[in-house]
Parts: structure tokens; C-alpha cells; sequence
């Protein structure tokens, strides 16, 4: 029994670090971006990486065989997709505009199997409850949907306001459960004095008593402490 928990232990590690180093290799886009050929890869790789772990005819060679085997298809078919574009559609899918001019484009709508029902609920992630707020609505290849809101329902910029423009700065924690983020702060160029500084100005002598304090390129410190 200890051999069989030990042996299972041993091909868990393996597949896992194996699936590390492939993410790493093949690059974010396929977990953002999953399109039906990865969606039917990842079920593939599942179920062999699977039967190689329970099944004890089969050793972990497979399993690294059937990791590699997948890196390797995934990585043509990249390839091909970079050199070939007309090979993007059928391997990737494309995308496919329903909404035209603020109207449903039915043929659109029937051809890529997405019921009314299906596009109300992702006009709806996207914090859009009605159909006349939209001028174009895209369905992309991984079936999210894109969508250019209607004049009369698009958030309005600085610019149609007339308000003068200000310069945006990246919000950078630099203090995370009472412990400095060195990162941040070199990101930020401050230095620890100055930020011990604010904290003073906030009545708090010390960091361990911030749980979060963020810098977004203005003072004072966002500072929330653990009490």
C-alpha cells in the first residue's frame, strides 16, 4: 500500500511540474484565450495524463511521452497558424459579428449555435441589459463577446467633457500584511523612509500593524490597518 501511495505520489509530481514547464512554454494565450481546439486538447491531455496516473500497467514514461506528445502538436499547430493564416479559421475559429448597426444579424446568430438567451447573458457580463445599447457586438473564437456600445449609451471620455487631462499612474501596493513589497517600491522609486514617513503623518508607527497600504502616484497612502 505505502509502495502504491509513493509510486502515485512520484507520477503526481512529475505530471505536474511536466505541465508547469509546458504552460511556460507555449505561453499565456492558452489559458486566456481558449479556443476549441485547445478546449479539445486540454480534455485529451486530461484523460491520458489520467489513465497514466491510475492505472498501474502504465509507468511514468507515459506520462512525460503524452505531455510531449501534446507540446509537440500544440507548438505545429501554432506555427502553422503563424505562417498559414487561412488555416487560423478552422484550427482557432473566427470571429463572427451579431450585432450590426444595433441590429441582430439572425444568419450570424444561427450559423454559430448561439441563442438569444445565450446573448442577452454575455451582453450582460459586459453590464449590458438591453439590445439598443449596442452598435456592434463581435463573438469571438474563444466565445466571449466584444461589443462597441451605441452613442447614446457609451460612457463619455475627458475629452467629450472637456475635462483637462491628469496623468494615470499604476496602483502599487507597498505594504502587503505588514511586510514591505521591495518590488513595488523599486518599481515606484520611494524609498522605505518616505513611506514610514506617511504612515507617521497616519498616526501608525509601525508596518506591522498595516495590513494593506497602496501608493497610486498621489498622496495620501491608501492605509488600511489590521484593526
Amino acid at each position: 500500500m505505502n509502495t502504491n501511495y509513493g509510486f502515485l505520489t512520484v507520477e503526481l509530481l512529475i505530471g505536474f511540474f511536466a505541465l508547469l514547464v509546458v504552460t511556460k512554454l507555449l505561453g499565456k494565450t492558452q489559458i486566456t484565450q481558449l479556443t476549441p481546439f485547445d478546449f479539445i486538447s486540454a480534455l485529451v491531455l486530461g484523460e491520458l495524463v489520467g489513465n497514466a496516473i491510475y492505472d498501474k500497467e502504465i509507468h511514468v514514461t507515459y506520462v512525460l511521452y503524452a505531455i510531449f506528445v501534446w507540446t509537440v502538436l500544440i507548438s505545429t499547430i501554432e506555427k502553422i497558424t503563424q505562417k498559414f493564416k487561412r488555416s487560423r479559421n478552422v484550427l482557432e475559429g473566427k470571429p463572427t459579428i451579431v450585432i450590426r448597426n444595433g441590429q441582430l444579424d439572425y444568419q450570424a446568430l444561427q450559423s454559430n449555435k448561439l441563442d438569444l438567451n445565450q446573448l442577452q447573458h454575455l451582453l450582460r457580463d459586459k453590464d449590458i441589459f438591453s439590445l439598443k445599447d449596442v452598435q456592434y457586438a463581435i463573438l469571438e473564437a474563444n466565445g466571449s463577446v466584444s461589443v462597441m456600445k451605441a452613442d447614446r449609451a457609451a460612457t463619455p471620455t475627458k475629452e467629450d467633457l472637456n475635462i483637462p487631462k491628469t496623468s494615470s499612474y499604476l496602483p502599487m501596493s507597498v505594504i502587503l500584511d505588514g511586510e514591505w513589497v521591495e518590488d513595488n517600491l523599486k518599481e515606484i522609486n520611494w524609498t522605505k523612509d518616505q513611506i514610514l514617513n506617511e504612515l507617521n503623518k497616519a498616526g501608525i508607527p509601525n508596518i506591522r500593524r498595516v495590513l494593506y497600504a497602496e501608493w497610486n502616484g498621489s498622496l495620501p497612502l491608501h492605509i488600511q490597518k489590521y484593526d
